[in-house]
């Protein structure tokens, strides 16, 4: 189980200060006067691997991220137990009016996959189509909302371009395209499969989760870093919504660049694989929302690659600066907190997208070891988040339908292992029973949610 939501059945739609994190943007109206909109949709996240356990019980069979880790996927598919496992969750969710929004794929492909070439491999579409009508046959009746595959741009380039993270393959400048391009076919095609077999009885909805920074000029003067800036939103973003919202094939920019940087590092061909014509149709308009995982901003500088070896860096041409005036979280040296940037994203993605409905999937704030369960700082974070999206919604008109925390509990985080906790709740890593206690931010989200709206910060 992936994701959760207060969204009622009926209404699935067809170390931080304020000054630091206060929106560039001109806005003088009273947003603790403003609230949601009625059937907003609240929630958190989380992922399978990251909470669940049991790795190898339950014939279960082994992930890339359990070689990975050196502790020793087929979570769901025949298996039985599994099965009954997610039954339970799914019921245990509706009889207390929570909506679940399921994710198909978050990172934990199954080893003997990725044994045959994993997302490199044009066989893996059509394994996780299986898998897809699968769950949506098993599950379907329960659950309305889907999502493919959980920010695919995180497994091409962190799993296949760097590897850096599950299944640690590095193959600079090919390998993030090729898994790329696989995911993206994968998708489409379990999109379809739910329309053709699924929609008319089930009458769900279907996307995929993509993650993205915001991007800001280096230098605002610079034409070269204004370019570069949108290169970056295009090999992030653009890569993977440009075929799946408008044209069916990648977006022009990174066609260009990756050809260019291929010719003059003696190519005749580029990097960058080709959908045919029929691939192109096939992908085209498979999403019936806008899934997006907002977490940081950058500054983007233009820079010049002349170096012979392939990668994508070279291929983008954009250099990624944090702002030292942002604040970043304690527990991940890498998310400088930015809220105006979500706001700035959800504006391009409404101008860039045909205004689509947009739920954000994924936003948070990491602390580290020891974490404080007055977790104050991380509040005002989300508070000054949830600012920007109702200028959002009521000063830009975007269609924002839902927000869900990263993460309801504190969990396994990846590479970072258990000292980043992104959790509403605090667990317990060192007591065998695991107990979770409620941080501040937890009752102060909870507020939120029974008031529809933010309230005046005490002063």
């Amino acid at each position: 189980m992936d994701r959760m939501a207060n969204l009622p059945m009926d209404s699935v739609p067809s170390p931080v200060s304020s000054d630091a994190l206060s929106s560039p943007d001109d806005d003088n109206w009273k947003l603790e006067s403003m609230t949601f909109p009625e059937q907003f949709a609240w929630g958190s996240a989380t992922a399978a691997y990251q909470i669940e356990g049991g790795w190898d019980a339950d014939g279960k069979g082994p992930s890339v991220w359990d070689t990975f880790t050196h502790q020793g996927g087929d979570r769901v598919f025949k298996n039985q137990t599994g099965v009954y496992y997610y039954d339970k969750v799914i019921d245990g969710l509706l009889s207390i009016a929570v909506t679940p929004v399921v994710t198909l794929y978050h990172f934990d492909l199954p080893q003997h996959l990725e044994d045959q070439g994993g997302w490199r491999s044009d066989a893996t579409v059509e394994a996780f189509n299986t898998y897809a009508q699968f769950c949506f046959k098993t599950f379907g009746d329960r659950v309305k909302l889907w999502i493919t595959i959980n920010e695919p741009y995180v497994v091409a380039v962190y799993g296949y371009e760097k590897g850096v993270i599950a299944p640690g393959i590095a193959m600079p400048g090919v390998g993030a395209y090729l898994a790329a391009h696989n995911m993206i076919k994968a998708h489409a095609a379990a999109w379809h499969s739910y329309s053709r077999l699924f929609r008319e009885k089930q009458g769900g909805l279907v996307s995929i989760a993509l993650n993205s920074d915001w991007a800001e000029p280096f230098n605002p003067n610079s034409l070269a870093d204004q370019e570069a800036a949108k290169r970056h939103i295009a090999f992030c973003l653009d890569w993977f919504a440009t075929p799946i919202f408008l044209s069916g094939d990648y977006p022009a920019v990174m066609k260009s660049k990756i050809s260019a940087a291929c010719k003059r590092q003696g190519s005749l061909s580029s990097r960058l694989p080709e959908f045919t014509d029929q691939e192109k149709m096939m992908i085209k308009g498979t999403a019936d929302f806008f899934s997006l995982n907002y977490y940081t901003t950058r500054k983007i500088k233009h820079q010049d690659h002349e170096i012979s070896q392939p990668s994508m860096s070279a291929d983008k041409e954009a250099e990624q600066v944090i702002d030292p005036s942002w604040p970043v979280a304690t527990g991940s040296s890498w998310l400088a907190v930015v809220p105006w940037g979500l706001r700035r994203l959800l504006k391009y993605i409404k101008d860039t997208y045909s205004h689509p409905i947009i739920y954000i999937t994924e936003n948070g704030f990491s602390q580290c070891d020891p974490a404080p369960i007055d977790d104050a700082q991380r509040w005002e974070y989300f508070r000054l988040t949830l600012q920007e999206i109702l200028k959002a919604i009521y000063t830009d008109g975007v269609q924002v339908k839902g927000y869900f925390v990263w993460s309801l509990l504190d969990n396994f985080e990846w590479i970072c292992g258990y000292s980043s906790r992104f959790g509403l709740f605090h667990v317990d890593f060192e007591n065998s029973a695991l107990p979770r206690v409620p941080y501040k931010s937890a009752f102060e989200y909870a507020k939120i949610i029974a008031n529809k709206g933010l309230m005046k910060p005490p002063r």
